[in-house]
């Protein structure tokens, strides 16, 4: 079993969080400076936690409940939980010329990849070596385009936002539209993937369970993404890894000589992988490297397998009191029920836009029947926009932007949009 420094510190779930963040700081100290390194999760984490004291607390409780999972499917014989988990999945397309605004099509693309190589159905996974073969896990994790947004209407999944930045960094800037990004769509509902164009040769980088909801999910370059341009990083395994990493995986030598990834069946390697190493590598006395693991630094066709003990590790965020057990009763991937085109018509809102009163005229029943409350675009209520009851809403506090109402009378639900000015 691995065992460096930070092991102990997670092995035992007593330490202070003081501890946590301090073993974690000398894990990535010690990491090497490696060519071509190309995903930049670790040092974004080493970031948060000096700027955020109480992450490191947070964090200790994701590992604390992630081995008491653990421990419950090793009792049982069971690697995964009961089901498949398909998460939904919101993407923004952040774009500064036209090669960087990649297509549906290309998304969909990337797509694929995640539920295949999640799955353990991508075509190359009988090249896992024998030695691994009996290692090699379908997850029983999916993931899903948006069916329906934050407010409950249609979408597509796929938001593609021009920016005026040609090019971002480790910053989050991609994640805030004030900075030339788009806001994510909230966390406890969907994954948030930011695609875009990423300055110094990087590739991604994700938040692992525990950040900030605002900064929730993963980044990749938009190149990486099937078919793109970032040879031999093209067949969307970027995304892979750094979904990995959401889902609570650590790269696989443990950012450190011969570190710990937290994970019992994958054999501690003394560094990241590059290239197409040929199997056996021998590093720290193993059997040879997992080289082939998606969390290594290889080459997208060479990389084609998760562990079973990955698979249970990323499983258990979503096990009871797990940190993204919410999406598991997430409607993101749902279609929205459709509406009585009839009664959405009979619907008016005026004036539109508005600037203090937003008059409201509902079909069939008397306004003081329905409920109706106002949205921003990303599903969080504007609560200081309030309704008399009397088909008036009072707007005048809201910032100037869109922002949609919904309105319910119990038996149907009706939402339209208005800008205030």
């Amino acid at each position: 079993m691995k065992s460096t420094f930070y092991a102990l510190a997670l092995s035992f779930m007593g330490l202070s969080s003081s501890a946590f963040a301090q073993n974690f700081n000398l894990a990535l100290d010690n990491t090497r400076a490696t060519p071509g390194k190309q995903c930049a999760t670790m040092e974004v984490l080493k970031a948060q936690m000096a700027a955020d004291p109480s992450l490191a607390k947070r964090m200790a409780a994701v590992e604390e409940q992630t081995r008491a999972f653990e421990a419950n499917l090793a009792a049982k014989g069971k690697g995964a939980v009961g089901g498949v988990v398909t998460i939904p999945v919101v993407v923004h397309v952040l774009y500064n010329t036209a090669a960087q605004n990649v297509s549906d099509t290309q998304v969909r693309a990337q797509i694929d990849v995640l539920n295949k190589d999640f799955a353990k159905a991508n075509s190359d996974a009988n090249l896992v070596p024998s030695a691994f073969a009996g290692l090699a896990a379908n997850t029983n994790i999916q993931f899903a385009l948006a069916q329906q947004d934050p407010t409950g209407a249609s979408t597509g999944g796929i938001l593609h936002v021009q920016t005026k930045v040609s090019s971002f960094s480790t910053n989050d800037a991609v994640k805030n539209s004030k900075r030339g990004g788009d806001d994510a769509w909230p966390a406890s509902q969907y994954l948030n993937l930011w695609v875009c164009n990423l300055g110094g040769g990087l590739l991604g980088y994700a938040q692992f369970p525990g950040g900030t909801a605002k900064t929730d999910g993963v980044v990749v370059l938009y190149s990486s993404l099937p078919g793109g341009s970032a040879i031999p990083y093209d067949k969307g395994r970027t995304a892979t890894h750094e979904v990995g990493h959401w889902l609570n995986l650590r790269h696989i030598w443990g950012d450190a000589s011969c570190g710990n990834d937290l994970v019992n069946d994958t054999p501690t390697q003394q560094t990241s992988n590059y290239g197409c190493p040929t199997y056996p590598h021998v590093t720290c006395n193993n059997q040879g490297d997992m080289s082939m693991n998606y969390m290594d630094y290889t080459d997208d066709a060479c990389m084609y397998m998760f562990s079973v003990g990955q698979s249970a590790r990323m499983n258990a965020v979503f096990g009871a009191g797990g940190s993204r057990a919410s999406l598991l009763s997430s409607p993101g991937a749902t279609a929205p029920r459709q509406l009585a085109t009839a009664s959405q018509a009979q619907v008016r809102l005026y004036p539109n836009p508005a600037t203090q009163t937003l008059n409201v005229s509902v079909p069939e029943k008397q306004a003081t029947t329905w409920s109706v409350k106002v949205y921003d675009l990303s599903g969080y209520e504007m609560k200081q926009a309030r309704y008399d009851g009397q088909g008036r809403v009072t707007v005048a506090s809201l910032p100037q932007g869109l922002y949609q109402v919904v309105m319910s009378d119990g038996q149907q639900t009706i939402r339209q949009r208005f800008q205030k000015d």
